[in-house]
C-alpha cells in the first residue's frame, strides 16, 4: 500500500475533524450565552508540513476556559521520534485529529476532555509501514453525581456497542488506567470515560470500519455532555466548591504535564506549545498534605477516583431518563 492509495481516505477524515470542531463549538456557544470561540489558524514553521485550527472560548457564562484544536500536520521523522515510534525504517508521518478540553466556571459542572486522531507512517519510498487510529473521552467532576457519571458512560457505550459488545468494557478499563496520577496513590484524574490507542486496520475494509468506529465516537460527545452542562450550570456554589475545584484542578495539571503521552510526545518533538498547554486550567491549587472532610461531598468524589466503579451497573428511575432525553434533545 502507498501513499497515494490512502489521500482520499486521509481526506475523509480531515474533512470530517473540521465538521465535528464546528458543531462542538456551536453546541457549546448555545450554552454559554456569552462567549464564542475564538479561531487561530496556525502553520509549521521552520519547513514543516502542515498545521491547525485552534478555537478558544474564555470568560463566558459557564465555560472559563477550552479549547476545541484540530491539526493536520507532517513532516520527516526525526532521530527522537524514531525512537518514540520504535521505527527504525520509518522517513515520514502524517497526523490529523481533534483535542478539546472545556474547563467550566461552575464546581458542579465536570471538566471534559476527548480527542480522536489518525496517523500514518511512510518509508523511504512513501510506502505506508504503519497507519492507526486513537482517542476516547472522559470526565473530571469535583462533586459527584452518579446519574451523570451513568449517562456519560452510557452514551459513549451506545455509540461502541455497533462495533463489538465486549469493547466498551476494554476501552473503559484502558481509560481508568491511563488516567490516573500514579504518584497520588493511583488516584484517578475523574470519572473515566473511554480510551483507546493504535487501532490498526489489517486492509481497506477494515480501515473503514474504524474510520466509522472514530466518527461514532466522535459523534456522541455532544450528547454525552452537554445534558450534563445543562443540568448543573445554575448549581449555586461558594469559596468552598471553588477551593475544592482548584486543588481538583491541580491534580489535572499534574497528570497531563508527568503522564499524559500526547502531551509529553508533542513537547519533545517540537509541537506548537500553546495548542498542546491549552488543557490546562485557568486556576489551580496546591494545599500541603490536604486531606478532605471523611464523609464530605469532597471526599466522596475522592474516593471513587481511588477505587473506579463500574458505572453501567447502577440503574436510574425512569423518570431521571425521561430527563436526560428531555435535555439530549434539547441540545
Amino acid at each position: 500500500m502507498n501513499k497515494t492509495t490512502t489521500k482520499e481516505f486521509r481526506e475523509r477524515w480531515i474533512n470530517y475533524i473540521h465538521l465535528l470542531q464546528e458543531n462542538i463549538c456551536t453546541s457549546l456557544e448555545r450554552i454559554d450565552e456569552k462567549e464564542t470561540f475564538g479561531k487561530d489558524e496556525w502553520e509549521r514553521l521552520e519547513g514543516r508540513g502542515g498545521g491547525g485550527l485552534t478555537r478558544t472560548i474564555t470568560d463566558g457564562n459557564v465555560f472559563e476556559k477550552g479549547g476545541v484544536n484540530t491539526s493536520v500536520v507532517f513532516g520527516s521523522v526525526t532521530e527522537k521520534m524514531r525512537g518514540l515510534l520504535n521505527k527504525e525504517n520509518a522517513a515520514r508521518w502524517f497526523a490529523a485529529g481533534l483535542s478539546l478540553v472545556i474547563h467550566p466556571l461552575n464546581p458542579y459542572v465536570p471538566t471534559v476532555h476527548a480527542n480522536w486522531r489518525y496517523f500514518e507512517l511512510y518509508d523511504d519510498a512513501d510506502n505506508v509501514i504503519d497507519r492507526w487510529f486513537g482517542g476516547g473521552a472522559d470526565l473530571t467532576p469535583y462533586y459527584l453525581f452518579e446519574e451523570d457519571a451513568i449517562h456519560f458512560h452510557q452514551t459513549l457505550k451506545n455509540a461502541i456497542d455497533p462495533f463489538g459488545e465486549n469493547i466498551y468494557a476494554e476501552y473503559k478499563r484502558n481509560c481508568d488506567e491511563y488516567f490516573t496520577n500514579t504518584h497520588r496513590n493511583n488516584e484517578t484524574r475523574g470519572i473515566g470515560g473511554v480510551f483507546y490507542e493504535h487501532l490498526r486496520p489489517e486492509d481497506e475494509a477494515a480501515a473503514e470500519g474504524l474510520l466509522k468506529f472514530q466518527q461514532a465516537n466522535g459523534n456522541a460527545f455532544v450528547n454525552a455532555y452537554l445534558p450534563i452542562v445543562e443540568k448543573r450550570k445554575q448549581n449555586e456554589f461558594g469559596s468552598t466548591e471553588i477551593e475544592w475545584q482548584e486543588i481538583r484542578r491541580g491534580r489535572y495539571v499534574e497528570f497531563n504535564l508527568v503522564h499524559d503521552r500526547g502531551t509529553l510526545f508533542g513537547l519533545r518533538t517540537n509541537g506548537r506549545t500553546e495548542s498542546i498547554l491549552m488543557s490546562l486550567p485557568p486556576r489551580a491549587r496546591w494545599l500541603y498534605d490536604h486531606h478532605p472532610e471523611a464523609g464530605s461531598r469532597e471526599d466522596e468524589l475522592l474516593q471513587v477516583c481511588l477505587h473506579p466503579k463500574d458505572w453501567l451497573n447502577n440503574t436510574i428511575s425512569e423518570q431521571e431518563k425521561n430527563e436526560w432525553a428531555r435535555k439530549s434533545n434539547s441540545c
